[in-house]
């Protein structure tokens, strides 16, 4: 790490790619959460300005990416209808 540089960015870009290589959802959703909390972290670092707004919108990208991983983990009703049908026999 050099003089002058935002250590917060490399670990949130180490957080993404963990989520990205996540093999379950649960896993994937946390680790998106943490890069979000590392890009605030990286935004609280640098004045008002470009790079600020980039690390914001990451942020918010990340929580979005994490919500989208949430909503994959909960199954339909209609698919735990399905499920119980076919605990029961098929009929229902």
């Amino acid at each position: 790490m050099g003089f002058g540089r935002n250590p917060h960015v490399a670990k949130a870009e180490a957080a993404e790619a963990k989520a990205m290589e996540a093999t379950d959802v649960a896993s994937e959703a946390r680790a998106y959460l943490e890069a979000a909390r590392l890009w605030d972290r990286a935004a609280a670092k640098e004045k008002a300005g470009k790079w600020r707004t980039k690390y914001e919108a990451n942020a918010q990208a990340a929580r979005e990416h994490a919500d989208a991983a949430e909503q994959k983990a909960v199954p339909s009703v209609a698919d735990l209808k399905a499920q119980l049908d076919l605990l029961r026999g098929g009929s229902g």
